[in-house]
């Protein structure tokens, strides 16, 4: 990639979010669509017609194989948009093909699996960016800056109550608000801080008038590396008096208080004169997410490469492990287990040994950030 040219993108996923992310790529002068990868190819050439004007263009590549495509095409990066059961099978053969990828959340479907892709950019020299959207918003930024000039943390808390009504795969998850929706919540928490997670505890439960076969209610405290403790509360059965999609947040710190709203600005109230440092607008959510990816691609640091988003991941995992078991769980722990069963089940040899030469899990993600 040029310092001026666009970078050239295949798209792998031609479903509903596929189809926002190829409006995404469209509105961005920086990228260019150049292939686009799914299972279904008439599926692929529909998104494709009805995409905005630019991209449907018969310079586009069509396949079902993401590197055939993007040599075909000359791709530099893959943009990952398919089920998180196939992040795994998808990122690897992209990194392994020496393409660079910005993936949708979650990274993969289970935590070892994250581990290997973590060891497989390690091999590969490639990165995997996880696009984390609901950090770019400009309130979240705000958020954060206040966070850093109002002294030691004490607690960091987020109400986020809605009353969505998906039908399909969701309502009958057994763990749906932890597993399909927290993870935003989680992973801006460890934005806001610039902390990671070192131990959770929390309960799950369903109210009764839930549409959901499995607990649509959680609160979960997690202890972090900073010393706070950040303080899920959540529900997606909530009718009436609805949060945003981002959540109502309040931080509460050595000099003050900071709160927001999930989509307004972020307020910063003291107890002593703070100068909390003004931060520029970082793009809205996918459109933020993409354009910090191509910035990342030309030299700029990035957010959410995989071997720090894995630990928004472990935060989910941690407090659904919690919930099931009425134990308190520590995330060092569970990445160990993690590290344990992804040596045992990864089939690469080389990702293999980069996963054995690690000390330990935490040593071996720490070699990536």
């Amino acid at each position: 990639m040029s310092a001026d040219g666009p970078l050239r993108l295949v798209q792998v996923g031609a479903g509903a979010m596929g189809r926002a992310w190829l409006a995404t790529i469209a509105a961005n002068p920086d990228t260019e669509l150049v292939g686009l990868v799914d299972l279904d190819l008439d599926l692929a050439a529909a998104a494709l017609a009805e995409a905005p004007e630019g991209l449907a263009s018969g310079d586009v590549v069509l396949g079902t194989d993401v590197v055939e495509v993007a040599r075909a095409a000359g791709a530099t990066a893959v943009v990952d948009v398919t089920v998180p059961a196939a992040h795994h099978a998808v990122t690897t053969a992209a990194l392994l093909a020496g393409l660079d990828v910005l993936g949708e959340k979650p990274v993969t479907d289970t935590l070892p699996q994250a581990l290997s892709l973590v060891a497989a950019t390690q091999l590969t020299g490639r990165r995997f960016v996880v696009s984390q959207s609901r950090r770019y918003v400009h309130g979240a930024f705000q958020l954060r800056a206040a966070a850093r000039v109002l002294g030691a943390k004490g607690t960091l808390a987020v109400d986020f109550f809605k009353a969505p009504h998906f039908g399909g795969f969701r309502e009958a998850m057994p763990q749906p608000l932890l597993v399909d929706m927290a993870i935003h919540q989680l992973d801006l928490a460890r934005f806001v801080l610039d902390a990671d997670p070192v131990a959770v505890y929390a309960e799950s439960f369903n109210p009764p008038w839930s549409w959901y076969a499995g607990d649509a209610n959680a609160v979960a405290t997690f202890e972090m590396s900073d010393g706070s403790r950040f303080v899920y509360s959540g529900s997606w059965c909530a009718p009436g008096a609805e949060t945003s999609w981002n959540g109502q947040w309040r931080l509460s710190a050595e000099r003050g208080t900071a709160t927001w709203d999930g989509e307004g600005e972020a307020v910063t109230t003291a107890v002593e004169p703070v100068e909390v440092e003004a931060v520029e607008d970082p793009g809205r959510e996918l459109a933020g997410s993409l354009a910090a990816f191509v910035a990342g691609m030309r030299g700029a640091p990035v957010m959410c490469e995989v071997a720090d988003n894995v630990h928004s991941l472990a935060m989910v995992e941690a407090a659904v492990r919690s919930a099931e078991s009425g134990q308190r769980v520590r995330i060092a722990d569970l990445l160990e287990e993690a590290w344990a069963t992804a040596l045992a089940e990864e089939r690469d040899n080389e990702v293999r040994a980069v996963l054995a030469g690690w000390p330990s899990a935490r040593e071996g993600l720490a070699r990536s950030r």
